[in-house]
């Protein structure tokens, strides 16, 4: 038919140009409806007025795009007007309108959300039915008010002025004072009214759809009204007007679909009553059917003018709109009038939208674009209209896996796999690549649609490749996903391919006895596939054993309903009864596979080990299990197997199962063996005569016996005592075997560690202690021997086991135990020096030099992860008092130039040492620059090691935190070391003042003093500085740096003065932020590198050390040292004259949370710092929102940005920084 082709073939010849400053104004069509002439009796009709809708937008009519050339003024009401006011009927008055129901009783209702909309509406049509033009008033201004505009349209404006009249009087009445109105007012009150006023303008338009929808003057009127607001330059109008009238018209879709299903049933009686002869014929009934075709016929061309003009006058312009809230509607309803009225809107002419918007730059209408499109795919009848929407924009949504926002991500994944299921070609290989890596991606919900991709995927093949086989469902199943698993070449993070197909696949995932059969064959499985089966299986063991998901892919905690923990319960119970049994069976055929013996003994941590005792049955299995464990030691020395076999043996050892006597019999009689073979080459190895099967045997046994010594004490099999002299023989002779020495190192490391556990629970004799103490010291001498071996094996064992047991047998560790104050051990002048010495020779250097290949990416990681460790140890050292705190100048220094790498741990090393001495950790600061300095001087002075010393000290000047008046102490110290440091020359009489440039270097720490310090310190440059010095530029700096901050700033732009002593200028600087705020400059340093974000734990040993359970010491804060009281002012008598004076103003930081005014605990402490980088954070965003902001107008449409930039990271396991986890996934 005509009518139904009318909206479509409208929508292909729309001018798309929009004048974004005018109001919209339908032309209109003074033409009159024909009536038929039918002859004989007709039913009734109800009375129809000229309709300005008709006028408005006939299916014929041509697109509008521009408002009408006459002045509205001059135009007739059948031309410029929407609204035609029945001159039959007298006009009621003002107070007669008001009886009913009013503009705000509707909007109150609206705003509850409480209220029945459909009393609401009832109460309106009462109203509407006793005057048209009063009703339609009421819900005009109903309107105004959720558009959040002031004004009232009056009686008189409604009569006398045209539409855009109106709306020019509306907009001058808008409140300007507030930018928000209903529809962007923020949290839940916005999406309650949104939600609320979508409903009352479908129950408004269902309320009418057999009758006044067809009376010509309210949906006319209303959605010309609605129509103009919707070109408004006013946000709130566009935004109101836009969604009701795309609400109305999904509701005129709506009633359209259900007249053209009655016209289609009307027309088919009509032609079975005139296809009977002449005789059969009732002429009645025909002559009432074919009266009911021309009324419903009638009823479809006016729904469809109604249409086109809605849809030509308010989407067409909108779709566009410069609000993505907008946009995102007009997609939304798009969707739904595709999916409601497919012959009138599934076509090209539509479905071009939903491809344009697939690349508008905000997510939210993407993300409705793509949901749209999901509607549609999932209608099977669809499928062919949607061939040539699929071939042009197939590529965009593929190139949309990788959005930068992972919900349309998410959303796109699931509309790729309704392509896949509904369209005959589907998609091709290459294109479903581009999904298949997202199983590994670290967003749990982007993951798991690509798992049901997958999976989907993986049947469909399973379907093709085992027709005619005999092979069951599940078994197939495995072997293609081992086979995906293989080529995807992501083979250490089999956890996050089962995480995603736990969902869609968890029934075959937990198919242990398919599993176990196919490994357990002899001819099934090729040696990877073994591999790749064993891991996949291990994953899923952990996966039903814990419901939790892998690292990176936690949503917060989520507490586990009672259901999921019942799941859980029954499937730990399915996987140890299952496992128990095979599980020896499984050892004994890969025992010699170090990596598949690996992952077999991790499972045993996901049974319920009390089954060995409290199942009868199964207690048999137990001992097959320990001899399987003891064969797996005597035959491996890797150290992943050996730390496999620790763990187990620990675990199998616990004293909270009541088996544990026979697994402590077990390795007890595997020590004895091990220690008997090591005893039988000691004596050769001590003298010099074993030959190198000798000497393979006994470092392989000592290895084995250090892996076991980590979770099982040894001090029974008395092996301290050889190793030592192993070990002084080895450093004598100058016979460094690396394996054997490093062996030696760990097997007495570890017997002083369980002497000292010992000890604290058994509390031996005075000459007990005595004696372990003599042991400490000796092995420490041979320790430190080590650290300048060139062996780097030895070297860095040596330093990392210093580390464990000198923090081990400190004085902190036994503060709660004084009987134990014998064990305290401290360390020598020459050993400070010597870990000191390592941390600079061996942990701050580059390590750049390691090929850039796979290999040398991940010896690159391994070596920064030990580096790590080995500065962690240290600081633990500083943190608890081992070492002086003066010692930490050593790892202050590199705070700027290792940042990316060790950035966390200094930062943290910093906040805790002014927990332990606030003044102590200031001046430990200052002779950090000072020490800097001084090797500048040494080296050679130039600028760019001054400009990286000054970035030095902005980082660390911005450790102190915002409470400038907790930090007051500590800065003033740092400033009187600084100025005598830079004078120090004048004290000693020399006649240049080599050390004054210093004074650049400590102006950074400034701008947190008080002004009262400020006063103080500057009185005290003019009395210590000489006269003539007093001009030189490094002294005027610091000066002004100790000024006023608006005179500061304006003398440094002056030019000349702020030329550095090197007679180099000196950047100009930007203009500071408030007092308690950072500058920009500053907070781009500090977030220049990801690994400030990488709360790395500090391991409580660093060596492989297995932890015991323990509480840790209460930390106390230590009292000054006595060299710290009476020389913190020396110049100006004691501290306290700094505090007096007059009342120090209060620091009100901007766009900061400002921190306790009392002493601060250490989690407090860790959480300021948090707040503090969090609050940088959004000050950097703020900023560069307002320079958006002032950076000129703002398009309509922003361009897009490609997503291909964005790539969704692959999770890793390892504990580290999270720049080089980028990097290495890159």
């Amino acid at each position: 038919m005509t009518s139904r082709s009318s909206v479509s073939n409208s929508l292909d010849e729309l001018d798309y140009s929009s004048d974004p400053g005018s109001l919209y104004e339908a032309q209109m069509k003074p033409t009159k409806r024909r009536k038929q002439v039918v002859p004989g009796p007709q039913p009734p009709k109800r009375p129809r007025r000229n309709a300005a809708i008709r006028a408005l937008s006939s299916p014929s009519s041509s697109p509008v795009s521009s408002p009408p050339e006459p002045s509205p003024r001059h135009q007739s009401p059948s031309e410029g007007t929407s609204r035609l006011l029945s001159p039959r009927r007298p006009v009621r008055g003002a107070s007669e309108g008001n009886q009913g129901i009013s503009a705000k009783d509707i909007y109150d209702a609206v705003c509850s959300g409480k209220s029945a909309m459909v009393t609401v509406v009832d109460e309106w049509l009462d109203s509407y039915k006793q005057s048209r033009e009063a009703g339609l008033l009421v819900l005009i201004n109903f309107i105004v008010q959720c558009c959040g505009c002031k004004g009232v349209v009056s009686r008189e404006m409604l009569d006398g002025m045209q539409h855009a009249e109106i709306i020019s009087t509306l907009t001058r009445e808008f409140n300007e004072d507030s930018v928000n109105y209903p529809l962007s007012t923020p949290g839940l009150q916005m999406k309650r009214f949104k939600a609320s006023l979508c409903e009352f303008a479908r129950v408004l338009l269902r309320s009418c759809r057999n009758s006044l929808i067809y009376d010509e003057y309210l949906f006319p009127s209303l959605l010309a009204l609605l129509t103009g607001l919707s070109d408004s330059q006013v946000r709130a109008f566009r935004h109101t007007s836009t969604l009701l009238a795309l609400k109305l018209m999904s509701g005129v879709v709506e009633v359209a679909v259900t007249v053209s299903v009655q016209l289609q049933t009307a027309q088919r009686r009509y032609d079975l009553e005139n296809s009977k002869r002449p005789n059969n014929r009732a002429s009645d009934k025909l002559e009432q059917l074919k009266a009911t075709i021309s009324e419903l016929q009638e009823n479809k061309e006016e729904l469809s003018s109604m249409m086109n003009a809605t849809f030509r006058g308010v989407f067409v312009h909108r779709y566009r709109d410069r609000l993505p809230e907008i946009r995102a509607a007009c997609i939304e309803e798009l969707g739904l009038w595709l999916k409601t009225d497919p012959e009138d809107f599934l076509n090209d002419g539509c479905l071009k939208y939903l491809g344009w918007t697939l690349h508008d730059k905000q997510s939210p209408v993407r993300l409705q674009c793509v949901r749209a499109l999901q509607g549609l795919y999932q209608e099977k009848e669809f499928i062919g209209r949607l061939e040539l929407f699929t071939s042009r924009f197939k590529e965009r949504i593929l190139s949309m896996v990788l959005d930068k926002d992972p919900d349309v991500a998410v959303e796109v994944v699931n509309l790729l796999l309704l392509i896949q299921q509904s369209a005959e070609e589907g998609l091709k290989e290459e294109e479903c690549g581009h999904i298949y890596p997202l199983v590994y991606a670290s967003h749990r919900g982007l993951a798991s649609a690509a798992g049901a991709f997958l999976c989907n995927k993986l049947k469909c093949v399973m379907a093709t490749d085992t027709q005619g086989k005999d092979q069951s469902r599940n078994a197939a199943f495995f072997q293609i996903l081992i086979s995906f698993y293989i080529q995807s070449e992501f083979h250490e993070h089999g956890t996050y391919l089962v995480d995603s197909l736990w969902a869609v696949a968890g029934s075959e995932l937990r198919d242990w006895e398919t599993m176990t059969a196919l490994l357990l064959q002899d001819a099934g499985l090729l040696y990877e596939e073994e591999g790749a089966l064993l891991e996949i299986m291990t994953c899923a063991i952990r996966q039903a054993a814990q419901a939790t998901p892998p690292v990176g892919r936690s949503l917060g905690k989520k507490i586990l309903s009672m259901k999921d923990k019942k799941i859980q319960e029954q499937d730990r119970n399915r996987i140890t009864t299952h496992f128990i049994p095979l599980l020896p069976q499984l050892l004994a055929k890969y025992s010699a596979d170090a990596g598949k013996v690996s992952l077999l003994l991790k499972t045993p941590f996901y049974f319920d080990l009390e089954m060995f005792s409290s199942t009868q049955w199964l207690e048999k299995h137990l001992d097959p299990l320990l001899s399987q464990i003891c064969d797996i030691v005597k035959k491996h020395t890797e150290v992943s197997v050996l730390q496999a076999c620790t763990l187990l043996v620990s675990t199998l050892c616990s004293d909270r199962y009541t088996f544990s006597s026979r697994a402590h019999l077990a390795f007890s009689q595997l020590l004895d063996d091990l220690t008997e073979c090591f005893n039988t080459y000691l004596s050769d190895l001590l003298k010099g005569s074993a030959d190198e099967d000798d000497v393979y045997n006994a470092t392989s046994a000592l290895k084995r016996i250090a892996a076991l010594s980590s979770g099982k004490d040894p001090t029974c099999w008395k092996l301290l005592d050889s190793c030592l002299e192993l070990l002084k023989s080895r450093m004598e002779s100058l016979d460094y075997d690396t394996e054997l020495m490093v062996a030696a190192l760990k097997c007495a490391a570890f017997h002083l560690m369980w002497a000292k556990v010992n000890a604290v629970n058994f509390k031996p004799a005075e000459a007990e202690l005595k004696r372990v103490k003599k042991e400490v010291r000796f092995f420490c001498r041979i320790c430190q021997s080590c650290l300048s071996l060139d062996q780097t094996e030895i070297r860095d064992q040596a330093f990392e086991l210093l580390c464990d047991l000198l923090l081990l047998y400190s004085v902190t560790s036994v503060r709660t135990e004084p009987a134990l104050q014998t064990l305290v051990h401290l360390p020598s002048d020459s050993l400070r020096a010597e870990l000191a010495s390592f941390l600079l020779d061996y942990v701050f250097t580059d390590t750049e030099d390691v090929e850039l290949s796979d290999e040398g990416d991940d010896l690159k990681m391994t070596l920064l992860q030990k580096k790590r460790n080995q500065l962690a140890g240290y600081c633990k050292l500083v943190i608890y008092g081992v070492l002086d705190l003066s010692a930490a100048t050593n790892v202050f220094k590199h705070y700027s130039k290792c940042f990316k790498d060790f950035g966390d741990i200094i930062k943290e090393t910093v906040s805790k040492s002014k927990l332990i001495s606030p003044i102590q950790s200031a001046k430990t600061v200052c002779l950090s620059l000072q020490q800097l300095f001084s090797e500048m001087l040494t080296d050679g002075q130039n600028q760019q090691d001054l400009s990286d010393i000054r970035d030095l000290a902005k980082k660390l000047a911005m450790s102190f935190g915002i409470d400038l008046h907790r930090v007051r102490k500590p800065l003033v110290s740092l400033h009187l070391d600084g100025i005598r440091f830079a004078f120090r020359s004048v004290q000693d009489k020399e006649e240049e003042l080599s050390n004054v440039t210093f004074l650049e270097i400590l102006s950074e720490f400034s701008f947190k003093l008080l002004p009262q310090d400020r006063n103080q310190l500057a009185e005290l440059v003019k009395s210590e500085c000489p006269g003539a010095a007093l001009s030189w530029p490094s002294v005027r700096l610091y000066q002004r740096s100790l000024g006023s901050r608006s005179s500061k700033f304006r003398e440094l732009e002056e030019g000349d003065d702020a030329v550095s002593s090197l007679n180099t200028p000196v950047a100009k600087r930007k203009k500071p932020a408030p007092q308690g705020s950072v500058s920009s400059t500053a907070r781009g340093s500090w977030l220049e590198t990801s690994s400030i974000h990488s709360h790395l734990l500090t391991p409580a040993l660093t060596s492989t050390v297995q932890k015991q359970t323990a509480k840790e010491p209460a930390f106390k804060k230590p009292r000054d040292a006595p060299s710290d009281v009476g020389s913190t002012l020396t110049d100006l008598e004691s501290e306290d004259e700094f505090s007096q004076g007059t009342q120090m103003r209060k620091v009100k930081p901007v766009k900061r949370v400002s921190s306790s005014q009392t002493a601060p605990t250490v989690e407090q402490e860790d959480l300021d710092s948090h707040l503090t980088l969090l609050s940088l954070i959004e000050d950097d965003v703020s900023e560069k929102d307002e320079g958006n902001k002032s950076g000129g107008e703002e398009p309509q449409i922003e361009e897009y940005e490609s997503d291909s930039e964005i790539a969704y990271p692959l999770p890793s396991t390892r504990h580290t920084s999270a720049s080089f986890l980028d990097e290495l996934f890159d």
